[in-house]
């Protein structure tokens, strides 16, 4: 089957945290035989900022921001079986969502696939007019990145057929043990973009601590943090390209994971650094959220903190031997249940019964 999928940047992880999600469930897809396209459009400076070439499992077409070049690829949705229009591309969102699903096939699956239900959700609420309310009778799918019972009860509340959670995973090819690398050693480190709506969950849960322990040293990795006030033990690096994630991972003592506010109040949404950082057998500190169970166990192969208090605590109490233990625990965990070739083959089969069924209706 061909898919043609329109989304925020296969090549660029730059203000875009669904780059690795995309590239661990695309290419375990293509292992299975689909032949993906992927559009993204040439804005945010992400070209300029390149974590992998057009790889050969896809054909992504990088197209300018502009109206007439949006036209122009949503045209080519009529070639797929499968057309997938993801949130948060950044432009041209509503007329990219209305386009496909006018130029798409009758025959074809079209899936809106949501990197952020609970903000989309929230729009859903508060505009009627919202284009996604006009296009779901239209949509066979809706898939999320995470969200869990509450992301399906609102989804199907809003008339989609069905909604079906593809949560984050580890790919480990690309995601493993390496060695510690200077540049990132710490006792804690956090990796994530400063955003409005994570900022002060970050004063809490890391800047907090850092400045409860000026003996310890801490490392903050991401855009946006150059402006942010820090005590003097904390030391901002900026982008991170994924090639060095593994590294970042692997370098200090604890991996610290703080949720944006939606998704710690929705649930059931591990970030990719979850998976990354597991994948590379860190020892993960996280925030509490809902769901987290499902994934790793608390005390085992995560710790969870439930204020900053609870952060400090646990670096004060960690030592090199117990990190290894856990990080060695969360790996194994991951490896067994939460890779993409297990994502893809969940995707492959939902992908499958949608034909089937779509077939069905056609001869009914």
């Amino acid at each position: 089957m061909k898919i043609a999928f329109y989304g925020s940047s296969l090549l660029s992880s730059y203000w875009n945290g669904a780059a690795t999600y995309y590239r661990g469930l695309l290419s375990d897809l293509a292992r299975r035989g689909y032949s993906i396209t992927f559009y993204e459009p040439d804005a945010f400076d992400r070209q300029k900022h390149r974590d992998i070439e057009p790889p050969d499992w896809a054909d992504v077409k990088v197209y300018p921001a502009t109206a007439e070049a949006m036209r122009g690829v949503v045209s080519e949705a009529a070639k797929a079986d499968v057309v997938v229009k993801a949130s948060g591309v950044g432009v041209f969102d509503n007329e990219l969502l209305e386009g496909i699903v006018a130029a798409s096939r009758p025959d074809a699956i079209r899936i809106f696939w949501d990197v952020d239900a609970p903000a989309t959700l929230a729009e859903l609420r508060e505009s009627p007019d919202h284009p996604l309310h006009r296009a779901m009778p239209s949509l066979d799918l809706v898939l999320t990145y995470g969200g869990g019972p509450p992301v399906i009860g609102a989804y199907e509340g809003f008339g989609a057929r069905r909604c079906i959670p593809i949560y984050n995973a580890c790919d480990p090819s690309t995601h493993h043990p390496v060695p510690a690398d200077d540049r990132f050693r710490a006792d804690l480190s956090f990796l994530g973009n400063r955003l409005p709506d994570r900022e002060a969950r970050v004063e809490q849960f890391f800047l907090e601590p850092a400045a409860h322990l000026p003996d310890r040293q801490f490392l903050i990795g991401g855009n946006g943090w150059e402006t942010k006030g820090m005590p003097s033990n904390v030391r901002h690096i900026g982008h991170v390209y994924t090639r060095d994630h593994n590294a970042f991972n692997t370098s200090p003592l604890a991996v610290l994971n703080i949720a944006r506010d939606s998704m710690a109040s929705t649930g059931y949404s591990p970030a990719t650094r979850v998976f990354e950082a597991a994948g590379a057998g860190a020892c993960l500190i996280t925030d509490a959220w809902i769901g987290l169970e499902l994934f790793l166990k608390e005390g085992e192969e995560v710790l969870v903190a439930r204020d900053g208090r609870d952060v400090a605590d646990h670096v004060e109490a960690l030592t090199p031997e117990r990190a290894r233990a856990i990080g060695a625990a969360a790996r194994a965990r991951i490896m067994a249940e939460h890779t993409y070739t297990r994502r893809g083959a969940e995707v492959d089969a939902i992908l499958r019964q949608e034909v089937s069924q779509k077939r069905e209706r056609s001869v009914a």
